[in-house]
């Protein structure tokens, strides 16, 4: 195992993690890695809206196919070292796509979290990677309003840039609901 993984990752959250991937990886067939990264930020960005509560509480960067968090975009671009206890990297036909190696371990999830898993699983998981990143890009959404707030958005639009080091406030999927902003803000302050 990388130590680094703790540095970034708890004991816990990176069980979470894994077993996510572990999960959504054994309902969606031939799972890319970009497929998977926006499915992973879907389900921080719907559990935020739901509850106020992250699902992963990941760190979500702007970078030209939409929000991503580096440091699995990182591992899934090589050979899996933070989650390699979970999944493998596959190819078939020229196509990349994780699978698990590992039965899905439910430790570390509510029956919430299954609920919600089930609910993006069914409502994005026959979306392609390209329909995801358009739904990522949506007007309003996260990742267009710190876009474009950073004056980055047309930068990236044209490809004259890939990434940025800007983090998304995911915080401003709940700016209008004042129990969810204290709900949330204690959730990131005590994890």
């Amino acid at each position: 195992m990388n130590t680094a993984a703790y540095i970034k990752f708890s004991k816990n959250q990176l069980e979470k993690i894994g077993n996510t991937v572990v999960y959504l990886s054994q309902k969606i067939p031939h799972l890319s890695k970009t497929k998977l990264l926006k499915l992973l930020y879907i389900l921080d960005e719907i559990s935020i809206k739901k509850s106020g509560i992250p699902f992963l509480n990941l760190k979500y960067k702007v970078w030209k196919f939409g929000p991503v968090s580096e440091e699995l975009f990182i591992d899934l671009s090589s050979e899996p070292k933070l989650l390699e206890n979970y999944i493998e990297k596959n190819n078939d036909d020229g196509i990349n796509f994780v699978t698990p190696i590992i039965e899905f371990n439910d430790d570390e999830f509510s029956d919430n979290d299954i609920d919600l898993m089930n609910f993006v699983v069914e409502k994005f998981g026959n979306k392609s990677a390209k329909e995801l990143i358009s739904y990522t890009h949506r007007i309003n959404a996260p990742w267009h309003n710190t876009a474009k707030d950073k004056n980055v958005l047309d930068l990236l639009e044209k490809e004259i840039i890939n990434n940025t080091e800007y983090l998304i406030d995911m915080s401003e999927l709940i700016a209008h609901d004042e129990r969810k902003k204290e709900i949330y803000s204690d959730y990131i302050e005590t994890n």
